[in-house]
C-alpha cells in the first residue's frame, strides 16, 4: 500500500514561479538575489496558508544555489540543492518560535549564528511565528539581527505584525503577503485535479477556493476530503453536501420570490433550510452577500469584483437585469439590521421571517414613493 501524502505537502512550491498569487513578493526577492542587494533580515507577514514558510525555504534554497538559471532559480541538481532536498543542508536552520520562544532559544541560535557555512555563501535562519518570541527574547535578539555575520540571513514569518515590537520591525525588510484570490486558488486547484487524475467541476472548485478565505493550504486540505468524499469525479453537488454548504439555488429563488413578493413561499423556503441544518444566522449572511453580488453585476466596472464560476456569474447577471439597483440597496438595508440584530433576539426564526417578509415589501414601497 503506497504512502498517501497530502496535497498541502505533495504540491507545496519548490521554486519562486510556483508561488501562488504573491508575484510582486517574488519578482522583488529574484531581483534582490540577481543585483546582489539581499537585506540581513526579512520579515514575511500575511495570514494562514499563503506562502510565507515556502517563499523563506525558497529564498533559502536559491540563494546557496551554485547553478542558478537565467530566471533566478534554483537548479536542483548541484550539491547545495541536493542537501536542501533531502533535508540534510547545514546552511538552513529552521526555529519554530511557538515551542522555542525563550532567551536561552535564542542565545542558541546566535552561536550558531558565528559558525561560517561550510558549503555554500550564506546561512539562512527560518524563525517561523516569530511574535510568539518573548519580550526578553526579542530583546536578546536585537544586536544579532541588526549586525549579523556577513553570513547570516535572518528570514522571519508572522501571521501577527502587530505583536512584534518596532525594534525588530526596523531592521527588517517588510514583505506583506496578500490573501490568495479565489481565481488563483481555482486555477491551481484545476491543475492539481488534472495531475491527480482527478474529473473536477469548476464551479466545484470555486465553491472549494471560496471556502478556504484566501488560505491555499486550506483549500488543498478541503479538495483532499473532497476527493476522499466522492471518489475522482469532484462535483458541485459533492462539495456543497460535504462541505454543508448551502446552495445558490435557494438565494436565486429568494430573491425571486421576494420580486414577486411571494411571502408565503419565501417562508416555505427558509423551513426547508432549516429542516436541512442550516444555521439561520449564515443564511442572512449568504442572502445578504447574494444581493452584493446582484449589485456589482449592475455596472460592468464592478462585475471583476464578483468571485464565482462561470455559470453562476450568468446567472447573477441574468438575475441583475430583473432588479433595480435601489431596490438591491434597500434589500441590503434590511438583512445589514438582521444581522446586527440577530444575536441579541430572542426569537430568531421570527427576526428572519420578518426580514424576508420586508424583502417582499420593498417593490410597493418603492412605487408608493414614485406615486
Amino acid at each position: 500500500m503506497s504512502e498517501f501524502v497530502v496535497s498541502a505537502r505533495k504540491y507545496r512550491p519548490q521554486t519562486f514561479d510556483t508561488v501562488v498569487g504573491q508575484q510582486s513578493i517574488t519578482s522583488t526577492l529574484k531581483n534582490a538575489i540577481k543585483n546582489d542587494h539581499l537585506a540581513q533580515a526579512f520579515l514575511f507577514c500575511g495570514s494562514r496558508g499563503v506562502g510565507k514558510t515556502s517563499t523563506a525555504r525558497i529564498l533559502a534554497k536559491t540563494i546557496n544555489c551554485f547553478n542558478r538559471s537565467e530566471a533566478i532559480e534554483a537548479c536542483d541538481k548541484c550539491e547545495s540543492c541536493e542537501s536542501f532536498n533531502s533535508g540534510a543542508s547545514l546552511n538552513v536552520y529552521e526555529l519554530d518560535a511557538a515551542s522555542n520562544n525563550s532567551v536561552e532559544d535564542i542565545r542558541n541560535l546566535i552561536d550558531q549564528v558565528r559558525i561560517a557555512p561550510q558549503l555554500g555563501t550564506h546561512k539562512v535562519y527560518i524563525i517561523d511565528e516569530v511574535h510568539m518570541l518573548s519580550t526578553s527574547a526579542f530583546n536578546a535578539f536585537l544586536k544579532t539581527l541588526e549586525e549579523p555575520p556577513k553570513h547570516a540571513i535572518f528570514i522571519l514569518a508572522t501571521t501577527e505584525k502587530h505583536k512584534i515590537i518596532p525594534t525588530i520591525l526596523s531592521r527588517c525588510q517588510i514583505f506583506d503577503f496578500n490573501r490568495i484570490k479565489v481565481r488563483d486558488i481555482a486555477d491551481h486547484l484545476a491543475r492539481i485535479s488534472e495531475s491527480e487524475n482527478v474529473t473536477a467541476e469548476k464551479e466545484a472548485l470555486h465553491v472549494i477556493a471560496q471556502k478556504a478565505d484566501g488560505a491555499l493550504r486550506d483549500a488543498l486540505s478541503i479538495f483532499d476530503q473532497i476527493v476522499t468524499f466522492s471518489g475522482n469525479n469532484v462535483s458541485y453537488q459533492n462539495v456543497i453536501e460535504n462541505l454543508n454548504i448551502l446552495d445558490y439555488d435557494y438565494f436565486f429563488r429568494i430573491v425571486e420570490n421576494a420580486m414577486k413578493e411571494d411571502i408565503p413561499g419565501n417562508l416555505l423556503l427558509l423551513n426547508d433550510i432549516i429542516d436541512k441544518g442550516f444555521d439561520q444566522h449564515n443564511f442572512i449572511v449568504g442572502l445578504a452577500d447574494h444581493y452584493r453580488n446582484l449589485l456589482v453585476c449592475k455596472d460592468v466596472r464592478t462585475a471583476p469584483l464578483l468571485e464565482v464560476g462561470e455559470t453562476i456569474q450568468e446567472k447573477f447577471v441574468e438575475q441583475s437585469k430583473q432588479i433595480e439597483a435601489n431596490y438591491i440597496v434597500r434589500a441590503l438595508g434590511v438583512l445589514s439590521r438582521a444581522d446586527v440584530e440577530y444575536k441579541s433576539s430572542k426569537n430568531q426564526r421570527l427576526l428572519v421571517e420578518m426580514a424576508l417578509m420586508q424583502l417582499c415589501s420593498i417593490s410597493k414601497e418603492l412605487e408608493k414613493k414614485k406615486d
